[in-house]
């Protein structure tokens, strides 16, 4: 759990480095972009201090985001889950992103690969279900690599494949995508782990499902996740 005294030895305010790490993190804007906004806003602070605040606060409010939402979310997101792979360029060499999302879109794990095989999955799904357990349903596209690697884990018989069975997953990888774009892509492997991890749990704190509630309950939820946000790591 991150602790208070985070914000001990910097001279600006939590307030406007939550502010600042939000923006980059959650919008698709470049380092540039949120040091004019935070200009427009009397804040004046370097694009290369928008960097150091989100390597160093990022990966922190990401970690209580999921402490919060795992305790929450542990029984309820084992009915369904939709697994996907995307290509992701990392220096010119492709490498893979595997996500996995529940049945109403929460992202519950990103995980990095340089290769797409057996192994691979195996990685990915064991990390998966070492936090989340086991779910009832695994949605998978039909590349064999699932198949093998859920037979080795005895989960062989929860595997679900269709046309259009997993577009769930498929739509959950286009947040990152227009990050990625905004970033002109990744040098290091690293960064493109830490960022997707990061990405991720903002993204679940601050997906409200818009196109599914009423224009006041949206209110009400977008307001109280921007209240929990401001309140990160402050006690």
């Amino acid at each position: 759990m991150t602790k208070p005294a985070s914000f001990k030895y910097f001279k600006t305010s939590p307030e406007v480095i939550r502010l600042a790490v939000m923006l980059y993190i959650r919008f698709p804007l470049s380092l540039r972009n949120v040091e004019d906004l935070l200009h427009e806003r009397g804040i004046d602070v370097s694009h290369e201090t928008v960097r150091y605040w989100w390597n160093r606060f990022g990966p922190m409010f990401a970690a209580e985001i999921r402490r919060k939402r795992v305790q929450q979310l542990r029984a309820f997101s084992k009915w369904k889950w939709h697994v996907d792979e995307v290509f992701v360029k990392v220096n010119g060499k492709r490498h893979y992103l595997w996500r996995a999302v529940d049945h109403e879109g929460e992202v519950l794990e990103a995980v990095v690969t340089k290769r797409r095989n057996k192994a691979a999955a195996l990685k990915f799904l064991r990390k998966l279900m070492k936090r989340h357990g086991c779910a009832k349903e695994v949605v998978t596209d039909r590349f064999a690599s699932y198949k093998a690697a859920l037979r080795e884990i005895g989960a062989f018989e929860k595997q679900q494949t269709g046309r259009w069975l997993n577009n769930r997953a498929e739509n959950s990888h286009l947040p990152f995508r227009r990050r990625e774009r905004a970033m002109q892509r990744f040098r290091r492997m690293r960064s493109l782990q830490k960022f997707a991890s990061v990405h991720s749990s903002v993204y679940n704190h601050f997906n409200q499902e818009r196109s599914l509630a009423s224009r006041d309950t949206f209110k009400l939820t977008r307001a109280a996740a921007l209240s929990e946000w401001r309140q990160l790591c402050s006690g």
